[in-house]
Order: C-alpha cells, then structure tokens, then sequence
C-alpha cells in the first residue's frame, strides 16, 4: 500500500493551489454577493486546463487520471468556501467524460473542443420537479421520428443555466435524460446531448439558491424539442446506466471538494483560536474547543483518504477493469455519504468559535455552510448513498426501491 502521491500529482497540486490563491480567492465574496461567475474564472481554469482534465489530447483536454481530478477539485473547494467554483468545474468535468466514453465521434469532435476551451457549457439534466432519485418515474419523454427524436418535459434543478445561455454559450449543451419507453422506468431511459441556446422549443428558467451562487441553478422547459438521432449518448434505452458512471465521477469529486472547503474552514479557525482571547487567555486553551478541532480534523481527513481510495478506484475501474462496477459505486457512495456532513459539522464548529462574528456576512465561514450543504442533495442524495452502500452490503433482493 502507498499513500504518497506521485511527484507528477505533489507538482499538479501546487501549481493549482497557486493559480487558486491567485485568481479564484479574491473573488470568493464577490460572485457570492453578485450571484455570477466572474468572467476571469472562467478563462482562468480554461487556461489551466481544468475543463479538459476528463477530455482527450486529440479534443483539446488533457486526459488526465481521476486522481489529477480530485486534486483539483479539492483545491478549488479550498479556495471557494461557497463552492459556486467546484460546480463549474466538476459538472462539465464528469459529464465530458460520459459524453467522450459513450458519444458518436462526430458530437464528441464538434462540441469536447469547446468544452475544453471554455466557451461551451456541458451539464446533466436529470432531475425534475417531482422526481430526483427516483429517475425511473421521470415524465421526459424521447420519441423517435425519421433522423430525429422528440424531447418533451421539463428538467428542474439544473447546474449551470445562465451559464450555458450566456457566458458559455458557444457549444454549450446538456446530456438529457429521457424515456424512450414510457412504460419501461429506467430500462428503458436514453441519454441525448441537446444544444442549449437557440434551441427552439426550449425556454429556460431560474432558480434562487441558499449558496453556491456565484453559479446559476435552474431548468428548461422542452416542448418539441427535435434533435438529430446522432446526438444520443450510446445506444438507445441504455442511458440510465452511462450516467450512473458520470454521477459515480461527480460524486468522488464532490467529496474531495467538501474536505477541501471543511479543511480551508478549519485552518481559518485555528487560526482564529490562537489569537480571540476570553478570560486572559486564547480561547484555543479551552478543552472544549481542542477536543471539537481534533474530532472534526481526524473525521475530515479520513472522508479525505476515503474519497481519494474511491476516485482512484473509478480511475482503474475506467481504465484497467481493476474492479468491478458496482464495487467502484459503493465505495464512491461511502465517500459522498460521508464527506459532506463530515464537512458541514466541522464547518459549523468553526462558526462557533467565531462567536457572533461568525453570523455575520463579512465572515467567509458562513458562505462554506451553505455551499457545503447543498452535496448533501446534490448528484444524489445522503439518504440514496446509504441505500446504494446497503444495497451491496445486502444484496439487491434487500432495495425496497425496487
């Protein structure tokens, strides 16, 4: 067993790190205050090469491994404590790498480019205003025509919205699940690319989150929306299982990005120990802050080797077969069950020690509560990674949610 990253990895790290301090921190506060990404970041990670870490060489992106893409997105969780910046980085992360494994090679020249480049938008659209887990319910419906199919329905609770309309218009797109089937729950679910801007037939909305808003969330309507038949993602009615994999991707880089943004948190607030003093001497003296910041240290860095162990087994998953699909899933599932409350409650402890001043909107700490919080839904749900992590411990006889 090794521990240690690679020197390639140790260099990767720094050179992220740098980049982050330097064009991403500063404007933590502002894009939280004015709910948009500023234009400079997104430029700034086009730049590093970050859009492109899941896209091949001969598209623009680098290829790099799962391991190279946690790393980055721990460090961009540390420094956006809203983690508005995670999400515009790891959402077109995962889902270029679905659209790269499984798309025609003709949508995967013309559009993994631009999303390389950062002129376009790829996200998921899955969730609907009723449905979120339970995809094998959704009302989305795919109707074959000709050389076209059909799309009708509504996706809610989108990532990336303005973004896709406006500043990352160019290319810009969502793999769209949809029933081929109607009668059929997920077995019969396909996976389409639909161009976002200028689509006719589709009219988007916007949502106001708690946090992350420095990214958009929202969803579009589709109302005959047509699409060429080569823009579905693989084969027809197998869509539900080629997004499991690009949620099995976001999942492991979202539990990197919350230890990311709980150990940024907890940093600030030893920091912050040393120096408020009560009673004569620094409150970090006080046992009953010590004990609460190794408890929350100890558990945010062992969700931090988890959600390593388990990006770096997609990694052989995806590239060697070195384990099986479903093994990948559970550990993945731990690794998001965990890091995300793991982060939240170190989180708050650190507001806590901020006393009064640590309620208020000109303490960063706050801006991390929110944006932590929200992977508690996000890519599925705390209570869904339980229900995927029992289920192999069980068996898939003992899924009530069959």
């Amino acid at each position: 067993m090794d521990f240690n990253f690679s020197p390639e990895h140790e260099l990767f790290r720094k050179t992220v790190r740098e980049f982050c301090s330097k064009e991403i921190s500063p404007h933590s506060r502002e894009m939280e205050r004015n709910a948009r990404m500023p234009d400079s970041i997104i430029r700034g990670l086009a730049k590093m090469g970050l859009f492109g870490l899941a896209i091949p060489t001969e598209y623009g992106g680098s290829a790099a491994d799962a391991i190279s893409a946690g790393i980055a997105g721990e460090e961009i969780g540390r420094a956006d404590l809203s983690c508005a910046t995670a999400v515009l980085y790891l959402v077109p992360l995962a889902w270029s790498h679905v659209l790269n494994k499984f798309g025609p090679p003709e949508l995967r020249k013309e559009t993994l480019p631009k999303i390389a480049s950062g002129k376009g938008f790829l996200g998921i659209a899955a969730t609907e205003a009723g449905v979120g887990s339970d995809l094998g319910n959704m009302s989305t419906t795919a109707k074959r025509v000709g050389d076209e199919y059909v799309l009708n329905g509504e996706k809610m609770y989108i990532s990336g919205i303005r973004e896709a309309n406006d500043q990352m218009s160019d290319g810009s797109g969502y793999l769209v699940l949809a029933k081929t089937d109607p009668s059929a729950g997920t077995r019969r679910i396909s996976l389409f690319f639909v161009p976002f801007k200028n689509t006719d037939g589709l009219t988007p909305s916007y949502l106001e989150e708690m946090g992350r808003r420095g990214m958009s969330a929202g969803g579009f309507l589709m109302r005959d929306v047509h699409v060429p038949a080569g823009n579905r993602i693989g084969e027809e009615n197998k869509g539900f299982y080629y997004a499991m994999q690009g949620f099995d991707f976001a999942r492991a880089i979202i539990a990197l990005v919350c230890c990311g943004a709980a150990m940024a948190a907890l940093d600030s607030g030893m920091e912050y120990v040393k120096q408020r003093r009560a009673f004569t001497q620094p409150i970090g003296r006080f046992e009953g802050i010590q004990f609460k910041l190794a408890e929350d240290y100890t558990r945010v860095d062992a969700a931090r080797l988890l959600a390593y162990r388990a990006t770096w087994m997609y990694d052989q998953e995806q590239r060697n077969k070195a384990f099986d699909r479903f093994e990948v899933t559970k550990a993945i599932a731990e690794a998001k069950m965990l890091a995300p409350v793991t982060a939240f409650e170190a989180i708050n402890d650190v507001l806590q020690w901020f006393g009064a001043f640590g309620y208020t909107l000109d303490c960063p700490i706050e801006m991390a509560l929110r944006g932590v919080r929200s992977y508690m839904l996000a890519e599925g749900s705390t209570e869904i990674m339980k229900i995927i992590v029992a289920r192999e411990l069980l068996g898939k006889e003992f899924t009530a949610s069959q």
